[in-house]
């Protein structure tokens, strides 16, 4: 689940306007340096305010992309971007839907943000992703419960660049504290599991066949 988004990254990036605040965000870049795994703040519309050499390094093998770098707007990343995948594991249930969800209920509280309605309409630019968004996602959320869109404590799953982590899983902490809460900011660190060990292959399950509007990862509802 990964579309050619037709927007524009909203530009430029959000700085806040006081000197002090943009001394903390400095000092704070330092400090985000020092954590060995993948961290990133955000503001409300996923737009990449800071991130350290862990997150660069998770995502260092993705191609250019004019609108969904993971540097740049991290949930046009998760939704655009034809890379997304090969980092993102279970790209679609575990990562498009909750993230999905996030961005519907930011579109409740900040309706009028430019940034939300270009990723708006690039969603209703695809009729797969329109369809998920509309009507998939809320049978989704009611099917697997509230619990799976919650963000911070979540577990995804990656699949690190490095070998020395390869497939594994991260826990998504919100570390977000008082002062960067106050600047409209959140961060985020991924904290990276030990690899997985192969796990032998499974015998392949029949899928049913899937209906144009809907993923395969949202079951139809019930007629």
């Amino acid at each position: 689940m990964a579309y050619q988004a037709g927007g524009q990254r909203s530009v430029p990036r959000p700085v806040p306007e006081s000197l002090e605040a943009q001394a903390y965000l400095q000092d704070y870049t330092t400090l985000l340096e020092a954590v060995p795994f993948p961290s990133v703040v955000l503001d409300h519309g996923w737009d990449v305010v800071l991130t350290n050499s862990a997150f660069g390094s998770l995502f260092r093998g993705v191609s250019p992309h004019p609108t969904a770098m993971p540097a740049d707007n991290f949930l046009r990343f998760v939704l655009f971007h034809p890379d997304a995948s090969t980092v993102l594991g279970e790209h679609e249930s575990r990562w498009c839907l909750p993230m999905l969800a996030h961005f519907a209920a930011a579109v409740e509280q900040y309706g009028h943000d430019h940034g939300l309605q270009s990723i708006r309409r690039d969603i209703a630019q695809d009729p797969i992703m329109e369809a998920a968004y509309r009507q998939g996602l809320p049978h989704w959320i009611r099917a697997v419960g509230e619990q799976a869109v919650v963000q911070d404590g979540a577990v995804r799953p990656l699949k690190h660049p490095d070998p020395r982590w390869g497939a594994t899983d991260c826990r998504v902490v919100d570390e977000t504290p008082r002062t960067l809460a106050a600047l409209g900011y959140t961060r985020l660190t991924l904290v990276l599991r030990s690899a997985r060990r192969p796990v032998p292959p499974a015998r392949r399950a029949v899928r049913p066949r899937r209906t144009t509007s809907h993923l395969s990862v949202v079951p139809a509802p019930e007629a």
